[in-house]
């Protein structure tokens, strides 16, 4: 499997990143095992979690997706094989969010613990805090790359302002800097990222690992009416993408798929792959055949007229 550099990081990443905000909430321990198995034999090697994965489910309280991940390790004796990513600063619990230095230095500690190594290969800020000088969190970051608990930092949903920001700050201070940014972006959010995000990514050489590479799984062509949303959990999501649009995306991806031989969700994600600037797109999976069905758009090649068939039928409004 050929490795993708993470920015300016010593990072080498898998074109594929296996998203891990559904270990421990549709995913239990025994498939998420299963699931991060299947994806390392297949020649991977990133693997994207956050601390609040999954607050949301009932009877979590955060950390069960890191702690299933440090479980694996731990029993598959992998650690060095893998790229672990991370977040912190989403809401865990009403006095334990935000990126203020004494925060995210509570916030590591507990990372650490559950996924059971020493090191975080890419601690991303999760989400901007406007309530914290960005100074104070990158001065915090290069404390935890100073003492070895961190390799590299990243941020998630940023606008290009504060990424610009950010940067400036880094340069200025001689701080870390961040080397990746993970927006949401696919093909049919395509608005946000491509305005703004994508320029100043491209010209600083940030790496980009977008979430949501699928739609909440639209792209994966399983949605097609109203009467498919009760096919999984994500299902109510689907209103928002099953218009015109949307089903002209739908269309383009059925055509180029019949061509290639693949299905919805392999021409979606090699799409993202393709992307100048783009190093790899995030996807999860809940059952391990369909894991298998989205590591093969990893050798999946789509050309200029395929790019040029997707872009023109999402092409934003």
């Amino acid at each position: 499997m050929n490795k993708r550099r993470l920015g300016r990081s010593d990072l080498m990443v898998s074109p594929l990143c296996l998203g891990g905000n559904v270990f421990g909430w549709t995913a239990d321990e025994a498939m998420s095992f299963k699931l991060l198995d299947a994806y390392v034999d297949a020649g991977l090697n990133f693997i994207d979690t956050a601390d609040v994965y999954s607050t949301w489910a009932p009877g979590n309280s955060g950390g069960e997706s890191e702690t299933i991940i440090g479980k694996w390790m731990k029993a598959r004796g992998n650690r060095n094989r893998v790229v672990i990513a991370t977040k912190v600063g989403s809401e865990m619990a009403p006095d334990r969010k935000g990126l203020s230095k004494s925060y995210i230095r509570s916030a590591i500690e507990a990372s650490l613990r559950r996924l059971q190594t020493d090191v975080i290969d890419l601690y991303q800020s999760h989400r901007d805090d406007p309530d914290t000088p960005q100074q104070e969190t990158l001065e915090a970051y290069a404390d935890l790359i100073r003492e070895g608990k961190v390799r590299n930092i990243g941020a998630s949903n940023f606008s290009a302002a504060r990424m610009q920001e950010a940067l400036t700050i880094s340069a200025e201070h001689g701080l870390p800097r961040y080397e990746s940014l993970q927006p949401k972006y696919n093909l049919y959010d395509r608005s946000e990222y491509e305005a703004e995000l994508e320029p100043l990514c491209r010209k600083e050489e940030i790496g980009v690992i977008p979430y949501y590479g699928l739609a909440s799984g639209f792209l994966t062509g399983k949605y097609r009416s109203e009467a498919d949303f009760g096919k999984s959990v994500r299902g109510g999501r689907m209103a928002a993408y099953l218009n015109d649009r949307g089903k002209r995306i739908l269309s383009a991806l059925d055509e180029v798929a019949t061509r290639k031989n693949a299905t919805p969700a392999q021409v979606a994600l090699a799409w993202l792959m393709a992307r100048p600037g783009l190093t790899a797109p995030i996807a999860s999976a809940t059952n391990v055949e369909q894991l298998h069905d989205i590591i093969k758009a990893t050798k999946l090649h789509i050309d200029e007229a395929d790019i040029t068939e997707l872009d023109r039928a999402s092409a934003p409004a």
